[in-house]
């Protein structure tokens, strides 16, 4: 080897020279554009110089001869071992110390080190030692590294791709991608969509002569408005992004769910690359580059707010159809989601807007993806009450991006943000209270809550709009989160609404019923305790007799004479009285309200209440649910006290057996009823008007019926009423039929039971203004709460079961009373249900959450069992034979009734 080889082999410290040369006076103006983004590919570029040295100390470059003493070809050198190798290359890095180049005879297993390392530090390319004495010719085409590319079209990747084909080697296509999908510029630039060209401009596209070379190809796409072009033709990257906000680099205004970026060209090239194993790590490795860089912007910068166009970063990446797997669980899809959550409000609407046009299962695609980023974060960490599932940044981060998928879900199904319910005109009435609360700063804290979220707000619709999304909204719940979220902290950090503490309660959709009603019961009772807490100061204050609870003392036999009136009493003078929690006492019994009364209590009202001989409900025998009667002869009032019975048992954790048509939970949650409501509430009627809007002769001759309608009442009288001035003159065609029935629907379920529906939720929200019962939960959740569970298995009821003095779940005499009770009908179950509990209602989540004990009751006797349903405690004595247990328990649960004192 002579002098001049062995110079080409040493190697240069890891900074470009400057050279006369044609060649190199080209490189110079290359880097002026990798200095641009050398902040951003600095943490990349010193990874991979690090890397480079310890290549270099532990393999060495393969030159024999190489004279450099931190080479392991060098002669000289000493070896070391894989962590001391480390440290030394991270001090070579520091001072900047000689960098060898592979010897040709190592550059076949070392490719790939290569490729990762063809910018350093300072954005500056390193030359291989033995291209010093290359000319501009050797230099320039022999090759094509597309080092110029710094924005993506789909016809210059495929552009790349076929070039990398030919050659069999894909590492200048990994390292555009690499450069591309690691700068947020590169990445927002990337993909726009083209400008539609006129007749003109395509005709004289088409005349072009096909021999034209590659340049005069690209002059004339950047003619007609192609912006893949913009580098080619010598456009600054910083002109081609001076795009107007809002419109969509070419002058073209978006819509307010419009994005500038083309999203087939970007699934398209999706899917030819990720095919492709080392592109798609190329994917992997750019957006963990990119996330903290966009983090950043949005955090501080407000890039967004300058430009719109933003959005297409999240776009694009959002269509790798890899993002759930392994790989990108770990860091990446986290670092992303950190990012994505901190998009502003507007940027948040127009992601769920834009997504709210994609099919089903490119939706279902996203949800699962953040699904799986908590599940994986969830399991793989053990989370408890000193290490919150609430601190985690990654299932944070994942849960707020999750929600815009949930809104995108509800606007892209069946919504209707029409037929709202009118707000009462008049406010709910204010208690005497109100003086001391605002002194004691309670006034501040009930107001403070959210009770709407700010994104609902932003897109101007509601989840109760959407009668059936995309996706059920069951599908977004998260069980394992639900495992181990520690609702009693999650509620806290709810009311306090700290900006460094997440609760979970402010993306109900994530959380299942139970979780809910958990978050609801904590509420409720820390709301009890604040209006006793008041209810001391007041007596302490103004001297006034103590009275810390909603205390009803009725008869059994006159219970809603005297349950009633005392509530309006309550109602009018002091409704926030009715926040107290309840203490019922039946006059002449000795039971204790420690909740088994109360439940009874409500049973009982319920009974006289639905009673379709009083005439304020109507019975639909073959749905069997109640309407309220138009023609009732009860007041406003009744219908208002019944409100607040339905709020208090939500209240006071008591499940009703009321059986309503779902709606009127929906107009409970501010939601007219439609056409399409009454297949629940008047099935027959709706039948007869889908016939009439399905007929296909004439509906004026062959049916003859006006827009007048008319009803019975209470008495067998017919009543008329007008869906139109002089309904009776006009006749229902095939033209206004469907004006007809929808007219009819509206009589029916809002008009017609007005003012009995209006006085009913007035009363209801008494009693709930002041929850967070509509912001956490949907219509049939609501009916959940109210009714329970219609599911009764006693399979987990057995399982959850504990046992008390002496008594297990091997004792003869349990295992004797399972097998009785499973045994029973489903009514004789139902009667066991009432007996133990109060009701024969499961709870929210079912038979599994009801937590019964069986406790011992002494040696065999003729006793009866007897239970505790404050505590769902059944006492049981130990009898001798399965068929007197069974017996006794049945004499027990049918003529039970009425409470005493043990």
């Amino acid at each position: 080897m002579n002098p001049d080889e062995k110079e080409d082999c040493e190697c240069a410290p890891p900074q470009a020279e400057s050279n006369p040369t044609g060649g190199y006076d080209r490189l110079q103006e290359e880097s002026t554009f990798e200095n641009a983004e050398a902040s951003r590919m600095k943490r990349a570029a010193a990874k991979h110089l690090i890397e480079r040295y310890y290549h270099q100390l532990t393999e060495g470059c393969g030159n024999e001869s190489c004279s450099n003493d931190c080479c392991a070809s060098c002669p000289s050198f000493h070896r070391m071992d894989n962590n001391a190798a480390a440290v030394k290359a991270l001090e070579l890095y520091k001072v900047n110390a000689k960098l060898c180049d592979p010897h040709p005879s190592k550059k076949g297993t070392s490719s790939a080190y290569l490729e990762n390392s063809s910018i350093n530090s300072t954005g500056h390319h390193n030359l291989a030692c033995g291209n010093r004495k290359m000319n501009h010719k050797e230099l320039h085409p022999v090759r094509e590294d597309f080092k110029d590319v710094s924005f993506l079209t789909e016809e210059k990747v495929y552009e790349i791709l076929e070039s990398c084909g030919e050659k069999e080697d894909y590492s200048p296509l990994i390292r555009v991608i690499g450069r591309v999908f690691s700068s947020a510029e590169g990445l927002v630039q990337s993909f726009r969509r083209s400008k539609q060209h006129t007749k003109e401009e395509l005709k004289s596209l088409q005349a072009k002569d096909e021999d034209k070379d590659e340049d005069e190809k690209e002059a004339a796409t950047a003619a007609a408005g192609s912006a893949s072009a913009m580098e080619e033709g010598g456009m600054d990257l910083e002109a081609s992004s001076s795009s107007q906000p809002g419109d969509g680099g070419d002058g073209q205004k978006l819509g307010p769910d419009e994005v500038s970026v083309d999203i087939e060209a970007v699934r398209r090239v999706y899917w030819r690359l990720l095919c492709n194993e080392k592109v798609e790590a190329a994917f992997l490795n750019a957006l963990v580059y990119l996330s903290p860089n966009v983090e950043c912007d949005l955090t501080y910068h407000n890039v967004y707010s300058r430009d719109p166009n933003y959005l297409n970063l999240f776009v694009i990446v959002m269509e790798n159809s890899n993002l759930h797997s392994p790989e990108y669980l770990e860091i990446a899809l986290p670092q992303f989601c950190k990012a994505m959550s901190k998009l502003p409000l507007p940027a948040q609407a127009k992601l769920a807007r834009l997504w709210a046009r994609y099919r089903t299962d490119q939706i279902r695609r996203m949800m699962e993806t953040f699904q799986q980023l908590i599940t994986y974060k969830v399991i793989s960490n053990e989370f408890n009450s000193r290490n919150l599932v609430n601190d985690d940044d990654a299932v944070v981060a994942a849960t707020k991006c999750l929600k815009i998928v949930y809104y995108a879900n509800v606007l892209g199904g069946d919504i209707d943000t029409e037929h709202n319910e009118e707000e009462d005109e008049e406010p709910l009435p204010e208690s005497s209270d109100l003086t001391l609360q605002e002194l004691l700063g309670e006034e501040r804290r009930n107001k403070k809550g959210p009770r709407v979220d700010p994104l609902e707000t932003e897109l101007g619709a509601r989840v109760s709009d959407c009668r059936r999304p995309l996706i059920p909204f069951e599908e977004f719940i998260n069980e394992p989160l639900n495992d181990i979220l520690e609702m009693d902290k999650d509620y806290t950090f709810f009311k306090v609404e700290t900006e460094n503490k997440f609760s979970f309660m402010t993306c109900p959709f994530i959380l299942n019923a139970v979780t809910k009603n958990l978050g609801l019961y904590y509420d409720n009772r820390i709301r009890m305790y604040s209006e006793r807490r008041i209810t001391v100061l007041y007596s302490l204050v103004q001297g006034q007799q103590l009275n810390p609870y909603l205390r009803l003392k009725v008869r059994r036999d006159h219970i809603i004479d005297d349950a009633l009136v005392r509530l309006e009493m309550i109602a009018m003078e002091n409704p926030a009285d009715l926040k107290k929690q309840l203490y019922v006492e039946f006059e002449g019994e000795q039971g204790v309200d420690e909740g088994g009364v109360s439940k009874e209590f409500f049973q009982l009202v319920v009974e006289e209440i639905f009673n379709p001989d009083i005439g304020m409900f109507t019975y639909d025998e073959s749905t069997r649910l109640f309407w309220f009667n138009p023609s009732s002869f009860e007041n406003e009032g009744q219908f208002t006290l019944i409100g607040i019975v339905l709020g208090l048992a939500i209240y006071n954790n008591c499940i009703l057996d009321v059986h309503f048509p779902m709606v009127v939970y929906r107009k409970l949650m501010g939601k007219k009823g439609t056409f399409r409501d009454l297949a629940d509430s008047h099935p027959v009627l709706s039948q007869s008007l889908k016939e009439l809007l399905e007929y296909e002769g004439s509906v004026e001759e062959d049916m003859m019926i006006t827009f007048q309608i008319s009803q019975t009442d209470l008495f067998g009288n017919t009543l008329m009423y007008d869906l139109r001035e002089n309904g009776d003159k006009i006749p229902v065609t095939n033209s206004n039929r469907k004006d007809f029935v929808n007219q009819y629907a509206e009589y029916m379920l809002n008009k017609s039971v007005e003012k009995q529906f209006k006085a009913f939720r007035r009363g209801f929200h008494m009693v709930t203004n002041e929850s967070p019962l509509k912001y956490l939960f949907r219509p049939e959740e609501i009916e959940l709460l109210i009714c329970g569970s219609r599911n009764l298995d006693f399979q987990a009821l057995e399982e959850t079961t504990e046992y008390d003095g002496g008594y297990s779940k091997d004792s003869r005499i349990i295992r004797d009373f399972w097998d009785t009770l499973h045994s029973f009908s489903e009514e004789q179950k139902r009667l066991f249900l009432q007996f133990t509990t109060g009701t024969d209602r499961a709870p929210v989540g079912g038979l599994g959450k009801l937590k019964m004990i069986i406790a011992k009751n002494g040696p065999d006797t003729d006793r009866l069992p007897t239970s505790h349903t404050c505590f769902n405690v059944l006492l049981l004595p130990e009898y001798t034979t399965k068929e007197k247990l069974r017996d006794r328990l049945l004499k027990a649960i049918t003529y039970a009734k009425g409470f005493g004192m043990l």
